[in-house]
């Protein structure tokens, strides 16, 4: 059976992305995070099967987010609004838009790197293997390319990362940073 931290690892920022379109508050966005987290604890075990997680996980953040609006007595939001779809799953969506300015802003060759490895997902051996450069040359590159586009997103936006480095929240700067 799939443990608690294995499922939190696998979701948590697709529920807190979820979240976060429904629920304008970023501390009640945390509060609800913490009450999801209990209940999957607390009734993991009447789970049926393993591939009913992520619909079940769903189901307790709508749910969450409904109780939340109750509590408070505001309106809740309109049903099709507390729904998920595919796409409330894959923060990369949402947050691309924003990503590819900052792409495109590096030098044309780290662009092109970041932009078949981390948006197209063309794996780092195959794009090594396709430029005709050592895996171990590629893997430096990439690295270089990362720290250069960290470092434009450091002057524009403060970016909030889950613990494997992805992430989950952000704000900008400054005004003037473009459509973030």
């Amino acid at each position: 059976m799939i443990s608690t931290d294995q499922i939190w690892a696998e979701y948590r920022t697709a529920l807190k992305g979820f979240l976060h379109n429904r629920v304008a508050n970023a501390a009640d966005v945390d509060d609800l995070l913490q009450d999801i987290l209990l209940k999957t604890h607390m009734n993991l075990n009447e789970l049926q099967s393993a591939k009913s997680i992520r619909g079940w996980l769903f189901a307790v953040a709508r749910n969450a987010t409904i109780d939340h609006y109750r509590k408070q007595g505001r309106a809740l939001p309109d049903a099709d609004d507390l729904w998920y779809a595919d796409e409330d799953l894959d923060p990369q969506d949402e947050f691309e838009p924003c990503l590819r300015p900052f792409i495109t802003g590096l030098p044309d060759a780290q662009a092109a790197l970041l932009t078949a490895v981390d948006l197209e997902g063309v794996s780092q051996r195959d794009y090594a293997e396709a430029e005709g450069i050592s895996y171990s040359t590629l893997k430096s590159r990439v690295k270089t390319a990362r720290n250069a586009l960290r470092g434009q997103f450091d002057r524009c936006c403060a970016l909030t990362l889950d613990h494997n480095g992805a992430v989950i929240d952000y704000s900008r700067r400054k005004k003037s940073c473009g459509p973030c």
